[in-house]
């Protein structure tokens, strides 16, 4: 159930890198994404942004659950927007050049993780 929840975590990863460096203005990826090397490069960052997802991110959620509280949940988008600040910065090979490509990265890796199932409240299905 643990792999499976990181696997799903490095699928979004991967595919909101891709779809951002596809149409956020400002998020590139400098070995140009329909090469070979920039495919490796895009499945190698999105695998850490995955995992950074999975592992820093709960942490910093509890950190910062009074201002989640505060602010109606809203505070999300900002972790969300300091994950990928941090991706950016680890990797060279990615540019998010302004903070407008980071909010419309962040969002569109929301809209995936909603759509992605992560097995997080998965029932028990009993044949009869």
């Amino acid at each position: 159930m643990i792999i499976s929840r990181i696997f799903s975590q490095i699928i979004v990863g991967i595919l909101g890198i891709y779809l951002a460096v596809l149409f956020v203005p400002g998020v590139n990826i400098s070995t140009g994404e329909f090469t070979r090397e920039g495919i490796k490069i895009l499945i190698i960052i999105g695998t850490v942004f995955g995992l950074i997802n999975f592992f820093i991110k709960p942490i910093i959620n509890f950190i910062t659950l009074p201002l989640r509280i505060v602010t109606l949940g809203l505070f999300g988008l900002v972790v969300n927007i300091a994950m990928i600040w941090i991706v950016d910065k680890i990797f060279i090979e990615l540019t998010v050049s302004n903070f407008s490509a980071l909010f419309w990265t962040s969002i569109i890796v929301w809209v995936l993780s909603c759509m992605i199932p992560t097995n997080k409240y998965r029932r028990s299905r009993k044949l009869l």
